[in-house]
C-alpha cells in the first residue's frame, strides 16, 4: 500500500479566464506526464479535451489527472529525502453554468489551489467557488496568477480575499517587479529572493538576498504571518518576542500547515503560470500546506439498515467505501463511474453494493484517469480517486460499499436549474435517438433535468444557463448525431402556495367489479421555516397526523407520493411548486374497492381542488448580476440595469473600472450581452448567477399565467 502521507487530493478552482487550465498543464509539464505545453488559446491543453473546449477556450467538464512531484528538491535537483509524492488533480470549468463540475469535485477532494487573477481580484465565480469550498469545508492556498499582466497587485488580491471572502488571508511572498518586470518572489518565511531561471521553463531558479527596496516590506509581512499562525504553536509567538531569527524553517511549515488543515488562514502565493513562473513552488506548497487523507477526519455516514451513524477511516484494512461523484460515456470503454475512495480496498472484478438501488454492483476494470485516457489498475486503496468501468446503474452521488458493512455517505448539493427549451426531434429517425442522447446526458450532468410537455407533447430541457443548454444542444449533434428543433429560451418559473386551506378529498368508482375508494382529509400550504432551514435542498413537508386506524399505515405512502409528484405541475400555469407542506389528518377507506393506487389518485386530484383555494403565487428567478465598466458609461448602464427591473446592490471600483451589482430577474435578462456591448462599445462585461426565487410582480404573473393557458388552448 502506498504511503497516505504522500498522497494529495486536490483540484484548481476559479473565476472564468483566471488561469486554471494553462496552471493544470504547466503541473503537467514539470511532473514529467506531458513533454510540451499546450495552450488553452491554441486548443491544445491536455485537460481541455472535448472538441467544444478546444474551440471556445473554455473548460466544461472537469478532468481528473494523476502525477507525482517530487519534493523537497533543491534549486530543482533531486536529493537523498526527497520523496515522491503522488497527486490527484481535478481542473475545473469557471463558467457558473457548469456549478455541479466544481460542486462534486469539491465534495470529494481534500484541498484546492483557488486562483485569483492579479489584475482582477476577487471575481463574482470566485466568491461562488469560495462558498461551496465553505461548504465542504476544504482548506485552500490563494495563488494569485497573472502577475505579468499590465495593473497586476498581489497585495490588493490579498486584501481583497479578506474583505469579500472573509478569509484570512496571508501572503507567504512578495512579488519580485510587477507587470513586465515581474522576475521572482520573496519567500518570506526563509527570507530568501527567488528570480526563475527562463531558459529551462522557470524548471530552475537562482536564491538572491532580499532586495534592499522589499527589506522592510518582507519584515512587515513575516511578522504579520507569524502573528497569524502563532496560535497554534505558542514557542513561535515567544521565540519572534525574543529573536525573529531564531524561528526555524521546518517549526513555520509545521504552523503553517496545521492552521491551513484548521481553515484558521488561507496561505497566498504569487506567479505567472503562462510564463511558467511560480507553478513549482505552488506544489511545493500542496505537499507542505495541504492535507493528505490521514489528515482528513474519518467519513461520517449512517448504516442505511439501523440508521446509526458509522464513520470510516482513511485505511486500507477497513471496509470498503467510496462515493461515486460524476458519471461520464467514453466512446471506447463505455460509461465510467468516477468515485473517490474513503476506506478499504477493491479490486478489479469485485462486486460492491450500491447503497441507493440496494444492488451489488460488479465493477469489472478499476481505471486512473488523466483527462480522457484511462489507465487500467488492479485495484484501489482508501484515499484514491479512480473510475469504474462495467457497472449496471451507478449515479451521481451514489455510495459503493462493503456488502457486509453498509453505510450511505452524505450525498452532494445540486443547484436548481433555472432557465428551459423546447425541443422536438427533426425527423422520426431521430426520435428513439433523441432519447437515448438525453438519457445520457442527464446521467452524467445533474444539473439537466428533463420533461415532457403535457399539454404540447414538447421535450423541455431544463439546464443553469443559455450556455449550458447550448453545449448540451451541441454535444446531441456531434456525440450523438441528433437533430432537433429548438424553441426560444424559457423562464424555468416556479409556483408557491401562499395560505393554508384544509380539504376533503373522496375518490369513488364504480365500473363493474371491484371498485376504486379513497377518503382523505388534509390540510396543504406552504412549508414551515424551521423545517426548511433544517432540511436544505428538500421542498416538500409531509406531516401524517393519522390516528385510530381511519386509513390503513400501507396507504400512507401512496398518498405521500401522489402529493410528491404532482408537485411537479402547479395550480396557476403547470410550473413546478416550491416549498409545499402537507399534513393528513383523517379520512376513511373501504375493506375491498380500497388499494394503494386509489389513494395515490385521491391525493393527486385533492391537491388541484386545494391548491387552487391555497392563494398560488408565481415565483420567477432573480439573479446576481455584476458587471464592470469603464466610467463614462456608468450612467447608461445602471439605467439599463433599471429598465430591467434590476435592484442596485453597491458599486465598487477596480482600478479605473467600475463594479455594479444587482438583482435582476431572469427574464429580462435574454439577450443582455448584446446590448451591454452596443451600450458600451464592447468595453464592459457581466456575469450573472442565480440567487433565489421571488414573487413576480402581479401584472408580470398574470402575462405568463396567460401566455401558459393561452398556448393549451392554442393547441
Amino acid at each position: 500500500m502506498a504511503d497516505l502521507k504522500f498522497q494529495r487530493n486536490f483540484g484548481i478552482a476559479a473565476h472564468i479566464d483566471a488561469g486554471k487550465t494553462t496552471t493544470t498543464e504547466r503541473i503537467l509539464r514539470y511532473t514529467g506526464m506531458i513533454h510540451k505545453i499546450g495552450e488553452v488559446h491554441d486548443g491544445a491543453a491536455t485537460t481541455d479535451w472535448m472538441e467544444q473546449e478546444k474551440e471556445r477556450g473554455i473548460t466544461i467538464t472537469s478532468a481528473a489527472v494523476s502525477c507525482q512531484w517530487n519534493f523537497p528538491t533543491q534549486k530543482g535537483t533531486v536529493t537523498p529525502d526527497t520523496k515522491k509524492y503522488a497527486f490527484n488533480i481535478i481542473d475545473t470549468p469557471g463558467h457558473v453554468d457548469f456549478t455541479i463540475e466544481v460542486e462534486r469535485s469539491m465534495r470529494v477532494l481534500d484541498g484546492l489551489i483557488a486562483l485569483f487573477s492579479a489584475v482582477d481580484g476577487v471575481e463574482p465565480q470566485s466568491e461562488t467557488v469560495w462558498r461551496q469550498a465553505n461548504r465542504y469545508k476544504v482548506p485552500r492556498i490563494g495563488f494569485v496568477n497573472k502577475m505579468d499582466r499590465a495593473g497586476a497587485d498581489f497585495l490588493m488580491v490579498v486584501n481583497q480575499v479578506r474583505e469579500m471572502l472573509g478569509a484570512k488571508a496571508v501572503p507567504l511572498q512578495l512579488p519580485i517587479g510587477a507587470e513586465d518586470d515581474f522576475k521572482g518572489v520573496v519567500d518570506l518565511i526563509r527570507m530568501k529572493g527567488i528570480i526563475w531561471d527562463m531558459a529551462t521553463e522557470g524548471m530552475t531558479y537562482e536564491e538572491i538576498p532580499v532586495p534592499a527596496d522589499l527589506q522592510e516590506e518582507a519584515d512587515h509581512w513575516r511578522a504579520q504571518l507569524i502573528e497569524a499562525v502563532a496560535e497554534y504553536d505558542d514557542t513561535l509567538m515567544e521565540k519572534f518576542f525574543e529573536d525573529p531569527n531564531s524561528i526555524s524553517e521546518d517549526e513555520m511549515h509545521e504552523a503553517i500547515r496545521k492552521a491551513t488543515i484548521d481553515l484558521s488562514i488561507v496561505p497566498m502565493m504569487c506567479g505567472s503560470s503562462f510564463k511558467n513562473k511560480g507553478v513549482q513552488t505552488a506544489l511545493d506548497a500542496v505537499c507542505r500546506y495541504l492535507p493528505s487523507p490521514l489528515d482528513i477526519e474519518a467519513i461520517e455516514g449512517t448504516n442505511p439498515d439501523t440508521g446509526e451513524t458509522t464513520v470510516r477511516h482513511p485505511n486500507a484494512k477497513e471496509p470498503f467505501a467510496a462515493l461515486a461523484f460524476k458519471i461520464m460515456t467514453d466512446p471506447f470503454v463505455g460509461r465510467l463511474a468516477f468515485f473517490r475512495c474513503y476506506s478499504g480496498h477493491l479490486d478489479a472484478g469485485s462486486y460492491v453494493l450500491n447503497v441507493r438501488s440496494g444492488k451489488n454492483e460488479r465493477i469489472s476494470r478499476i481505471m486512473k484517469m488523466f483527462a480522457n485516457k484511462q489507465n487500467p489498475i488492479d485495484f484501489i486503496e482508501a484515499g484514491d480517486i479512480g473510475a469504474a468501468v462495467g457497472f449496471k446503474d451507478i449515479k451521481t452521488g451514489d455510495t459503493l460499499c462493503d456488502e457486509k458493512h453498509p453505510i450511505a455517505l452524505e450525498n452532494m448539493f445540486i443547484p436548481e436549474p433555472v432557465i428551459a427549451i423546447a425541443i422536438e426531434p427533426k425527423t422520426q429517425a431521430d426520435v428513439d435517438k433523441m432519447g437515448m442522447a438525453i438519457a445520457k446526458l442527464v446521467e452524467e450532468d445533474p444539473t439537466l433535468r428533463v420533461n415532457t410537455d403535457e399539454d404540447t407533447g414538447q421535450t423541455i430541457l431544463r439546464g443553469m444557463g443559455e450556455l449550458h443548454l447550448e453545449i448540451i444542444l451541441d454535444r446531441m449533434r456531434r456525440e450523438f448525431k441528433v437533430e432537433v428543433n429548438q424553441g426560444a429560451p424559457q423562464v424555468a418559473y416556479k409556483e408557491a402556495f401562499t395560505a393554508t386551506v384544509e380539504h376533503r378529498e373522496v375518490l369513488k368508482k364504480q365500473t363493474g367489479g371491484r371498485g376504486k375508494f379513497a377518503d382523505i382529509q388534509f390540510s396543504i400550504g406552504p412549508a414551515d421555516e424551521e423545517w426548511l432551514a433544517a432540511n436544505p435542498g428538500q421542498h416538500f413537508q409531509f406531516v401524517n397526523d393519522l390516528f385510530g386506524g381511519s386509513i390503513p399505515r400501507e396507504f400512507v405512502a401512496p398518498i405521500q407520493k401522489g402529493f410528491e409528484t404532482s408537485m411537479t405541475t402547479g395550480v396557476l400555469a403547470n410550473f413546478p411548486v416550491e416549498n409545499m407542506k402537507v399534513r393528513v389528518f383523517d379520512g376513511s377507506f373501504h375493506a375491498v374497492d380500497s388499494d394503494g393506487m386509489s389513494f395515490e389518485l385521491c391525493a393527486k386530484s385533492g391537491y388541484r381542488e386545494a391548491g387552487r383555494k391555497a392563494k398560488p403565487i408565481l415565483l420567477e428567478p432573480i439573479m446576481r448580476v455584476e458587471v464592470v465598466t469603464p466610467d463614462q458609461y456608468m450612467g447608461d448602464v445602471t439605467g439599463d440595469l433599471n429598465r430591467r427591473r434590476g435592484i442596485m446592490e453597491g458599486m465598487d471600483s477596480r482600478g479605473n473600472l467600475q463594479v455594479i451589482k444587482a438583482k435582476v430577474p431572469l427574464s429580462e435578462m435574454f439577450g443582455y450581452v448584446t446590448q451591454l456591448r452596443s451600450l458600451s462599445s464592447g468595453r464592459a462585461s457581466s456575469t450573472m448567477e442565480f440567487h433565489h426565487y421571488a414573487q413576480a410582480p402581479n401584472n408580470i404573473a398574470e402575462e405568463v399565467v396567460a401566455k401558459a393557458k393561452g398556448k393549451v388552448k392554442a393547441e
